[in-house]
C-alpha cells in the first residue's frame, strides 16, 4: 500500500516541527546568538567591595532566558570575621567559619575560604577569606572587604525581576 501523498506531507511537517522545536529549545541553554538588547555592565559596590558583572540576554530579542543561581564554597559574612581572633585553635575557627574549601597538602598551615554567587541574571558577587596558622593558633586572616549576612539575604532571596 502506497503512503498518500497529503501522508507524506503531514509526516514532513511534522519533522519541521520537531527539528525547528528542538532547535528554539537548545537556544535556551546555549549563548544566546539571537540576543539583541545584550547589555554588560561592570561595576564595584563600594559597601561590599565585591565586583558585579550584569548581563540581559533574551533569545529573539523579548523572551528572557532562565539562568539558576549558583552558589559555590563557603559565605563568610564581616560578622563572621568580626569574631574571628589571633590565638584561636582550628576546631575554633572551623566551628565559626565551616569547614574550608580548600586545604593545600603542601601548606598546612593555611585554609581558604573562597566564595562565589552568581544569579540568574547575572550578578556576580565573590570573595575570599585566607587564614594562616602557627602551631595550630590563627597567626593572622585576611578577607577584604566583605558582604553582610542582610546584603547576602537580599541578593539571595530577592525577588526576581
Amino acid at each position: 500500500m502506497q503512503p498518500t501523498l497529503v501522508s507524506i506531507f503531514q509526516r514532513r511537517n511534522a519533522i519541521l516541527l520537531a527539528l525547528l522545536s528542538s532547535f528554539v529549545l537548545s537556544g535556551c541553554a546555549l549563548r544566546n546568538p539571537f540576543a539583541k538588547d545584550s547589555t554588560s555592565v561592570e561595576r564595584t559596590s563600594p559597601a561590599s567591595g565585591v565586583v558585579q558583572v550584569v548581563k540581559n540576554e533574551k533569545l529573539f530579542g523579548f523572551v528572557p532566558i532562565y539562568r539558576p543561581d549558583v552558589q559555590q564554597g563557603n559565605f563568610i559574612s564581616q560578622e563572621m570575621v568580626a569574631q574571628l581572633k589571633t590565638g584561636m585553635t582550628k576546631d575554633q575557627v572551623r566551628f565559626l567559619l565551616g569547614t574550608p574549601l580548600l586545604i593545600d597538602n603542601f601548606h598546612q598551615n593555611r585554609w581558604d575560604y573562597p566564595f562565589r554567587l552568581k544569579n540568574g541574571e547575572g550578578q556576580l558577587t565573590a570573595s575570599r577569606v585566607v587564614v594562616f596558622f602557627e602551631n595550630d593558633k590563627v597567626a593572622k586572616f585576611e578577607g577584604g572587604e566583605l558582604p553582610t549576612e542582610k546584603d547576602y539575604l537580599m541578593r539571595i532571596a530577592a525577588p526576581k525581576k
